[in-house]
């Protein structure tokens, strides 16, 4: 468990179709964060970088339609994570996600670790590929750990 401790960028959201094209669904630069903590709790952050901005910065002044293309380029949700070091699955207990019919489920994934890279595979045909952070950024000015 102690290897998926920390916070990790977002590489890519890869997605490989029957004949073996791969396609990115949040685009060819997303942007996401994924943070385990030693306690068992987790959060993730996905979202297309190319989203458009809102006509308001209020959600009550935004039409359904605007509402609807900037939920659909992002997704996030919390909640606590167990690690199967023998399967070589980390399933996330949610607890809070921007999709309600996701809260209370569990969601397994299968992972690898590749030198400073996380390489997530939540089904047979996608793969969510994250990088560890610098350490040195996670270190508050007082020299503590902010994790």
């Amino acid at each position: 468990m102690k290897d998926f401790i920390g916070v990790w960028k977002l590489v890519a959201v890869e997605d490989r179709l029957p004949g073996g094209e791969i396609t990115y669904p949040y685009g060819s630069r997303p942007a996401g964060q994924l943070a385990y903590d030693e306690s068992g709790h987790m959060s993730v952050q996905i979202m297309r970088r190319d989203r458009r901005p809102l006509s308001s910065d209020n959600w009550d002044e935004t039409g359904a339609e605007e509402v609807k293309a900037a939920v659909e380029g992002f997704t996030a949700f919390f909640g606590r994570y167990e690690v199967d070091e023998e399967h070589k699955t980390v399933t996330h207990i949610v607890e809070g996600h921007l999709l309600p019919n996701s809260v209370g489920k569990e969601l397994k994934r299968g992972y690898e670790f590749s030198g400073n890279r996380l390489i997530l595979n939540p089904s047979a045909t996608r793969r969510v590929i994250w990088e560890k952070e610098n350490a040195d950024l996670l270190t508050s000015r007082s020299g503590r750990e902010v994790l």
